[in-house]
């Protein structure tokens, strides 16, 4: 179809009949689709609560153990302090969740931290919001499938010597299964999630009963317990590091808000009601776990975790019902890794789009997710993982901060939002990157929840920091700022690329006044001939240079040239040092330094290309040389003209 633009120009649109050809890739991560087919890859409410809560969700797993094990400190005594914990968590949880909810609904095309923060707050808050929170996505995965491998280990104890490398493999099964795609991920995943829900409730239910009968008792033949630090006396420093760990449990909260363009319409109400079901499950599952494991004595240790003591307890020991529990914990805590693969990308291509990442992030991959991004997640997450050798324990003091930091900045963007909601006259609407602000009638109470959020996520996270800061917070509060400051210096690279390729007050192209022609000859010979053609095209200066260290052949060339070479010049470069490509360089810089102007010089270099492949390492590659080392200098072109030989 021919068109024009509005300046008059012919402008051709086609259709490309071509498709990507069946290979291995299409069969590992599935068939590419088409762009047109992304409205058919979001999902509903029951897939997007598998998606985008089993982060929160499995949470559950591992919070109450991560509190006893603060608590152990002060003896066994102390522990009756972890259900009064859950509850305040439980209450943080849910002032979080009534913010979110109006997040959601504010940003229907996605809301989080990183954008509320930008359109709200500034840059820079928003930078510390990414830099934050894609550190905890990474962290996430690194948290979720080391606990995975914790509940595996428990009920199989002779794999606790290849825990690192069974965690690193479940990390590199995640990344492919979500390579293929949101709404098929999403799908393989759904099950095992609500399997494990399902789990839960039985044996907290189950738990429930036998207490009420009065024969649930304690945990038989309790693993050794395990103390980290020396013991301590019950302060109330001791339990706000307990509350602080415990808090893990709110990590993914902010996901859905993050990921409301992957659900159906109506995307901001669907999300929503997803928040409120992830909320409430969350909520009574922690409360419930806690409650009972308190009651039984659970022992805090790396050997058995607190879900297989209250699971065999429960049961009365290791029957099939505590595998089918264990192992669904086990699988929902390898999703809860899916959740951070859902988000990051996403947060990694926005960050990417405003030129504060590398613009590759930006770009969706065959299966219309952001691909590069996925795989640059499993790739750090598998090194923390190596790092801190699959431990729970040594890897929870880094989680955590990072989110309660980025729920901030997000409650706080959504409070200023709220406020210049309330300075806008009824009808008025301001469009901002994000989206539309407009007057809002109950936006005094908005502002007032959400401002609350801030203020009581911001005590959380500088709890976490005190508390946490000699146990490894430390390395995310250093790293934070050195993450803002790369993302600056990516922003300003593409800033000073942008500006020196701009054409705003450019004027007139220039126009070249001359165009040199140098000719690289290693032998005159029909690839030289085909060069010599190319370069008549471009000019009728052309000098052919060649570079001699045997002057029997070098004079071979002459005579050669003479008959083949159509009247133009040949210069001959004598190396007494046999090298071929710095007598080169020396004349073309040499040619460089006389430039004028508006004057170019093109180098073409004649290039074979063998028939076989292999045989491609019997043959120097001076374009290459050439292009590597010319390539930074202005007004220089190389050109490799090649020459098939069958």
């Amino acid at each position: 179809m021919n068109l024009e633009d509005e300046h008059g120009a012919p402008v051709q649109r086609r259709n490309t009949e071509y498709q990507p050809p069946k290979s291995f890739r299409n069969w590992l991560i599935g068939r590419p689709l088409q762009t047109a087919d992304a409205p058919h890859q979001t999902i509903g409410k029951l897939i997007g609560l598998a998606v985008f809560a089993s982060d929160a969700l499995s949470s559950t797993a591992y919070a109450t153990q991560e509190m006893l094990v603060i608590l152990a400190l002060a003896g066994t005594a102390a522990i009756q302090y972890a259900f009064p914990i859950s509850i305040a968590i439980v209450i943080l949880l849910a002032i979080i969740t009534i913010s979110y909810e109006q997040t959601v609904h504010a940003y229907p095309g996605g809301a989080g931290s990183y954008i509320v923060a930008r359109d709200n707050l500034g840059t820079l808050p928003s930078l510390i919001a990414a830099a934050a929170l894609l550190t905890d996505y990474i962290l996430t995965v690194a948290v979720s499938i080391s606990s995975s491998i914790a509940q595996l280990v428990s009920a199989f104890p002779g794999l606790f010597d290849f825990r690192v490398w069974i965690a690193v493999a479940l990390v590199m099964f995640v990344m492919l299964i979500n390579l293929r795609g949101v709404k098929e991920s999403g799908s393989t995943f759904a099950i095992p999630t609500y399997f494990f829900m399902i789990m839960m409730y039985i044996t907290v239910g189950t738990g429930f009963v036998r207490l009420i009968s009065g024969n649930l008792g304690g945990v038989v033949d309790p693993p050794e317990i395990e103390m980290l630090h020396q013991m301590q006396p019950l302060s109330l420093f001791l339990i706000l590091r307990a509350f602080a760990n415990g808090t893990t449990a709110l990590t993914g909260v902010e996901a859905i808000s993050d990921g409301i363009t992957a659900f159906k319409e109506p995307r901001s109400r669907n999300a929503g009601i997803t928040l409120i079901y992830m909320s409430l499950i969350l909520g009574s599952l922690l409360l419930g776990i806690t409650y009972l494991a308190q009651h039984i004595h659970a022992v805090p240790s790396e050997a058995e975790t607190v879900i297989s003591q209250l699971a065999r307890t429960v049961y009365g020991g290791r029957d099939i019902f505590y595998l089918f529990m264990i192992g669904g914990t086990t699988v929902i805590l390898v999703m809860a890794a899916n959740t951070a693969f859902a988000d990051f990308p996403r947060l990694s291509a926005f960050t990417a789009a405003d030129g504060f990442l590398p613009r590759q992030l930006a770009y969706r991959g065959s299966r219309l997710v952001f691909s590069r991004g996925i795989v640059a997640l499993a790739v750090f997450a598998s090194i923390l993982i190596v790092l801190f050798q699959a431990s729970v324990t040594k890897l929870i003091p880094l989680y955590a901060i990072g989110v309660f930091l980025s729920f901030t900045l997000s409650q706080a963007g959504m409070a200023h939002r709220w406020w210049k909601s309330g300075h806008m006259k009824p009808g008025e609407e301001k469009k901002e990157r994000g989206s539309t602000v407009r007057y809002e009638k109950n936006w005094e109470v908005k502002m007032v929840v959400n401002g609350f959020g801030a203020a009581m996520t911001f005590v959380v996270a500088i709890l976490f920091g005190i508390t946490k800061f000699s146990d490894g917070a430390w390395i995310i509060i250093v790293i934070t700022p050195i993450l803002v400051s790369i993302f600056w210096s990516i922003n300003a690279h593409y800033r000073r690329l942008a500006k020196r390729l701009s054409l705003d007050h450019y004027g007139a192209p220039p126009r070249t006044s001359r165009h040199r022609v140098i000719l690289a000859v290693g032998g005159v010979h029909r690839g030289t001939l085909a060069a010599l053609r190319y370069a008549r095209i471009l000019s009728d200066d052309i000098t052919a240079v060649h570079v001699s260290i045997d002057p029997e052949e070098a004079e071979r060339i002459r005579e050669k040239w003479e008959t083949w070479g159509d009247g133009y010049r040949l210069v001959i470069l004598e190396s007494p040092y046999r090298l071929l490509i710095e007598p080169m360089l020396e004349y073309i810089e040499e040619i460089d330094d006389q430039r004028q102007p508006n004057e170019l010089i093109t180098l073409v270099v004649p290039q074979f290309i063998p028939k076989h492949a292999y045989t491609e390492v019997l043959h120097a590659r001076t374009a290459d040389t050439l292009r590597k080392v010319l390539l930074n200098r202005n007004g220089i072109v190389i050109t490799e003209v090649p020459y098939q030989v069958e």
